[in-house]
């Protein structure tokens, strides 16, 4: 279910073991947070699953989402709740692995207020994924990134800026339980310091 302009409708979801739709309690108190920064922000779902956080979005006033994932049937759920809620015209949708979507947004000069990573947990890919995002420049300065992970996934503390682009700094957590949402600002002085059991370059896993 989501709030909105497409309030009270719900969203089918994406079957399958290795699935984890963001629960509602989550993205409720995520969106208390983001929600005041949302209206005619460029969003980007990473990972998308069946779309529920980018379709949030653009409910609450997104001017647009891309939503990215690997597999073609979790995009056609997208695309059906799009249709659903009538905000398919405010979307693309990008059948890519993260990595290569990154890379091609980036190509484009495809710029974002707001990123939400949402990998599969016990994989430490939050790291490569937000050392990526920073790389490819897909970040408009103050943007935020937003990353859901296990309590027990080990996230930085800081990105540093590469080239033009700046760095990222968490600066919050939000805590259910086992998940998290770390949540990093940029267009900061990142200083590149590394939480406590960083994994280091991740790359190849991303």
């Amino acid at each position: 279910m989501i709030t909105g302009s497409a309030k009270g409708r719900p969203l089918k979801t994406v079957k399958g073991q290795d699935i984890r739709p963001t629960a509602d309690r989550v993205k409720e108190s995520l969106f208390n947070v983001i929600g005041p920064h949302i209206p005619d922000s460029e969003f980007l779902d990473l990972f998308a699953g069946s779309g529920g956080v980018g379709i949030e979005a653009l409910s609450r006033g997104a001017a647009f989402c891309v939503f990215v994932d690997l597999q073609t049937h979790h995009l056609k759920v997208v695309e059906e709740n799009l249709n659903a809620t009538g905000l398919r015209a405010q979307a693309e949708l990008l059948r890519r692995d993260a990595r290569a979507a990154v890379a091609d947004l980036g190509a484009r000069k495809r710029r974002f207020d707001f990123i939400f990573v949402d990998p599969p947990y016990g994989q430490e890919l939050v790291p490569a994924a937000l050392a990526a995002i920073s790389a490819h420049g897909l970040l408009k300065e103050g943007a935020w990134v937003l990353c859901e992970h296990h309590g027990k996934d080990s996230v930085p503390r800081a990105v540093p800026g590469t080239g033009e682009a700046g760095g990222l700094d968490k600066f919050r957590e939000l805590v259910f339980g086992e998940t998290v949402i770390s949540l990093y600002k940029a267009g900061t002085e990142a200083s590149g310091r590394q939480a406590d059991g960083d994994k280091g370059d991740l790359s190849g896993q991303f």
